[in-house]
């Protein structure tokens, strides 16, 4: 690892743990991983983190089987060499959501049976957070969808309670940009596998990332000051789920 860019990138992490209460002594956080270059990224920076950092917490990594008989062998083998436990989560989400109920949009449908099955699975296994890989893109695309398509100045949370699992959702990344995850992933050589799903690349997020694209092209550095809006103390309210 480059030591600048790794000093850089953590520093940004760390940032996002303290100022949101992410991670505290003693957590067991689940690791939510689908083998993509975001989860991955997150699982290695959290490994990097409970062996280096003050914070003395373990983490297990979780994937969740969506049923489309992917070859996570890259992802069980990082696991291995990296000494983190690995349960894969075996579901017929994909028949469900594609074959049964023929979603014509199917990603919300998808993401809550996801989610409600990689919570139940951390419940299970002890843990008392749940981590998932939103970058500062992902909160600047949902910002971007609620604005436009519900009329809500609104995203997602960095740190969320939810009451019904007895578990905290949080996400790390947030103040990384997509770019930065990529370079991450590309330089650690980090398992990354393709995702086999139909809908990839024609969802409103993906509409999303290309307006800020052409954003970004006419202001270089629109994404760097909605972000800076968007960690302003009073946007996010820290409420349960």
């Amino acid at each position: 690892m480059n030591r600048n860019f790794g000093k850089w990138f953590l520093t940004r992490v760390k940032k996002a743990i303290i100022e949101h209460n992410m991670i505290e002594n003693g957590d067991k956080i689940a690791v939510g991983v689908s083998g993509g270059k975001d989860s991955s990224t997150l699982l290695y920076i959290l490994d990097l983190l409970r062996k280096y950092s003050p914070w003395k917490f373990d983490i297990v990594a979780i994937n969740v089987d969506l049923g489309w008989e992917m070859d996570l062998s890259p992802l069980s083998q990082f696991c291995k060499d990296h000494e983190i436990p690995l349960e894969i989560v075996k579901t017929d989400i994909a028949r469900v959501v594609f074959d049964i109920r023929k979603e014509p949009n199917p990603c919300s449908l998808c993401s809550r049976m996801r989610r409600g099955a990689l919570d139940s699975a951390a419940v299970e296994l002890g843990c008392n957070k749940v981590a998932l890989a939103h970058h500062a893109d992902d909160l600047i695309e949902t910002l971007l969808l609620n604005l436009i398509f519900t009329g809500r100045f609104d995203t997602f949370e960095p740190t969320t309670y939810m009451s019904r699992k007895k578990v905290t959702l949080i996400r790390p990344l947030i103040y990384l940009s997509e770019k930065t995850v990529k370079s991450i992933a590309k330089s650690q050589n980090l398992p990354i596998i393709e995702s086999p799903c139909p809908a990839a690349g024609k969802t409103k997020r993906e509409e999303m990332t290309k307006l800020l694209d052409q954003m970004d092209r006419i202001f270089p550095s629109a994404r760097e000051n909605i972000l800076a809006a968007i960690r302003r103390k009073d946007f996010f309210c820290q409420k349960p789920e």
